[in-house]
């Protein structure tokens, strides 16, 4: 017997992300034959396909977390299931609670320039309230990748929702197995329960990783003096191989780095795949480099080189190391 597959539109895509590219994308690659195959697909267009003007499309169909009103840009579909995700919020809020969130949602949006995101399933107000005071201090290059990743946390959700339906409406024709249904609203428990995998790892339970879908070490540089991605910037990835088991500060590192990729950032500032995509990044240091007088040639530096150590403990993590750029100055930190 042929396997069975779920075909999605880009209507339908919409409502789990408010992008157009991203559904545009995520709908040529479709059909699936499962739900994880789509969860891989939507995972790479977001990550290494939609840019800046894209995420923030997708941020905007989202109502201001602990209001009920659906943006005006939301799609009827998405504004129904904002409504069940923050139904943990609603159901334990009270007039003071979201009389700060409303004050915290106007300062944030004021400094950012778009809505506090957060994935809510599961989360009381209290709880909610007490991320957005944390996050609030960001910069606006980091929250910007901490809500991209949020994004992707409630897509997920969303992805899981459509297949149990879409499958359920299969299913009553005998042309796609009942158990198919049942196995896609498992998911949505299951994804739900991924999304608390922090608090979980501190009560010592044991979490299954997934499979990446895009390499262990990315990297994004912007131009704040510009208020732009810097296209055109060659990208260097190295690993330490010396004689010492480190580099030591203050001595020649010669021949000490041995090459991993190279890339070219993109239109949106994102470099593109640096080394293979694996689930398991080899422990070591790594040194990553930007070519930064070829970008900017009256610059200050003519090169740029960041070196970080992966550990053994880590080796299943994503590394994310963008790049605050200007003429005279640059900043970086770590991403997750």
């Amino acid at each position: 017997m042929a396997a069975k597959t779920i075909a999605v539109g880009e209507d339908e895509l919409v409502a789990c992300c408010g992008s157009t590219r991203f559904a545009q994308e995520l709908a040529k690659a479709s059909p699936f034959s499962s739900l994880e195959e789509a969860i891989a697909a939507a995972r790479d267009v977001w990550f290494n396909k939609v840019d800046v003007n894209g995420c923030l499309q997708a941020f905007s169909a989202h109502p201001q977390i602990g209001q009920q009103t659906p943006s005006s840009s939301a799609h009827p579909t998405s504004a129904q299931w904002s409504k069940g995700e923050q139904s943990t919020a609603f159901a334990t809020a009270t007039t003071s609670s979201l009389q700060q969130l409303a004050e915290w949602n106007a300062r944030y949006y004021q400094k950012f320039g778009f809505v506090f995101l957060i994935c809510a399933s599961g989360r009381s107000t209290e709880e909610i309230l007490a991320e957005l005071k944390k996050r609030f201090p960001n910069r606006p290059i980091v929250e910007f990748e901490i809500a991209a990743q949020e994004q992707m946390k409630i897509t997920e959700l969303r992805l899981a929702k459509l297949f149990s339906s879409k499958a359920k409406e299969t299913s009553t024709g005998d042309h796609y197995p009942a158990a198919v249904a049942k196995k896609a609203e498992d998911r949505v428990s299951i994804i739900g329960g991924h999304l608390t995998a922090a608090s979980e790892v501190s009560a010592g339970k044991t979490i299954q990783a997934p499979s990446r879908t895009r390499p262990p070490i990315t990297t994004h540089v912007l131009d704040v003096s510009r208020g732009s991605p810097a296209a055109g910037v060659e990208v260097y990835l190295e690993i330490w191989k010396g004689p010492h088991p480190r580099p030591v500060f203050g001595e020649s590192d010669a021949g000490g780095w041995v090459f991993q990729g190279s890339s070219t950032t993109d239109n949106d500032g994102r470099s593109g795949q640096l080394m293979s995509i694996v689930d398991v990044v080899n422990p070591g240091i790594y040194r990553i480099s930007f070519n930064t007088s070829k970008y900017c040639p009256t610059g200050f530096f003519p090169y740029v080189s960041i070196i970080f150590e992966i550990k053994e403990s880590q080796k299943r993590e994503h590394f994310h190391v963008p790049l605050l750029l200007s003429p005279f100055s640059f900043t970086t930190y770590r991403g997750s």
